[in-house]
């Protein structure tokens, strides 16, 4: 999609997610949850099967990410895709992450990512994430 042909709502949710993978490459928890809702889902690579749901537990997943983050590892969009409705949203997205050793061993290795978005009180936030690998055994 050109620019041009992306809607408002496309662009703002664009910004939002391209701003919270910064904050996770940064590690800044407060900007990581800004634009997340209280009620949020998240399925993640790390256990548990069933997810993670409400900011609280969500919040709580994060630290030991930055923990491995901060052994050099990379976190970065390299395709995004946004899909906006009036109401509701679903953004995918690919991204670089791993280790340095990770992404020299496996250049083609990408994180996926899923989004739900809401608009709640006019203003978009995320009410589910998904993030996979491809089983590679």
């Amino acid at each position: 999609m050109t620019d041009s042909a992306m809607t408002q709502d496309e662009a703002r949710i664009r910004e939002l997610i391209e701003g919270w993978a910064r904050a996770v490459h940064e590690g800044d928890l407060p900007r990581v949850l800004a634009d997340h809702a209280k009620d949020i889902v998240m399925f993640d690579v790390p256990p548990p099967e069933d997810g993670v749901r409400g900011l609280d537990e969500y919040t709580q997943t994060w630290p030991p990410f930055f923990q491995w983050q901060a052994s050099g590892a990379m976190f970065e969009i390299v395709g995004l895709e946004v899909t906006a409705g009036a109401d509701v949203a679903f953004a995918h997205a690919l991204l670089r992450c791993g280790t340095p050793e990770e992404l020299k061993s496996d250049p083609a290795r990408r994180l996926r990512l899923t989004i739900g978005l809401r608009k709640a009180d006019g203003r978009w936030v995320v009410s589910h994430e998904h993030h996979s690998f491809t089983d590679r055994s």
